[in-house]
C-alpha cells in the first residue's frame, strides 16, 4: 500500500519492549500490510528519529511515518512527553497519534487526549487479540482515512 505520492506506508512504533515491537509486527504482517513498521526503543528515540538526528540523519533511513503507534511507559522520555513534544511541533503535529499502551486508566485516556493522541487502545494480552486490533488500525487509518501527505523534500 502506498500513500498519495506512490511511496509506501511507514508506521513507527515507539515502545521499550522488542517482543511487544515483534508480536506488532507479525500482526501487521498476518494482516497483508504493505508498507513498513520502523521501531525506537523510547521517546528521546521517536524525536530523533523525526527530526533526523543521529542514527536516523538520513532520510532513507527515517521516511516521515504515515502513523505513529506509542507506548506511554517508556525509559528516559515517555509516550506522554513525546507525545506533548511532537504535537507542540508544527512540522510535526500533523502526524496522527495512535497510543497503544498496557493502561486502562481513565486518567491516562483523558491525559492522552489533552496532549494530542488520535486514538487510544489498551494493548491486548494474546496475539489474536493484537492481530485483531492491528487489523482494525490497518483498516482504519491506513485505507479509509485521508493522511496528510508528507511535506515535500527540502
Amino acid at each position: 500500500m502506498t500513500d498519495s505520492a506512490g511511496e509506501p506506508l511507514t508506521i513507527l512504533m515507539a515502545d521499550d519492549d522488542p517482543d511487544d515491537c515483534l508480536l506488532a509486527r507479525l500482526a501487521l504482517e498476518r494482516e497483508g500490510l504493505h508498507g513498513t513498521l520502523r521501531t525506537v526503543g523510547d521517546g528521546e528515540e521517536l524525536m530523533d528519529y523525526l527530526r533526523r538526528r543521529g542514527p536516523w540523519a538520513d532520510p532513507a533511513a527515517s521516511p516521515r511515518p504515515h502513523l505513529i503507534l506509542l507506548d506511554l511507559n517508556m525509559p528516559r522520555k515517555d509516550g506522554r512527553e513525546a507525545l506533548q513534544e511532537l504535537k507542540a511541533d508544527p512540522a510535526l503535529r500533523q502526524i496522527p497519534v495512535v497510543v497503544l499502551t498496557t493502561s486502562r486508566s481513565e486518567e491516562e485516556i483523558y491525559r492522552s487526549y489533552d496532549l494530542g493522541a488520535n486514538s487510544f487502545v489498551t494493548k491486548p494480552v494474546t496475539f489474536e487479540s493484537l492481530v485483531q486490533v492491528m487489523r482494525s488500525l490497518n483498516l482504519y487509518w491506513l485505507r479509509t482515512v485521508s493522511l496528510p501527505p508528507r511535506p515535500p523534500r527540502p
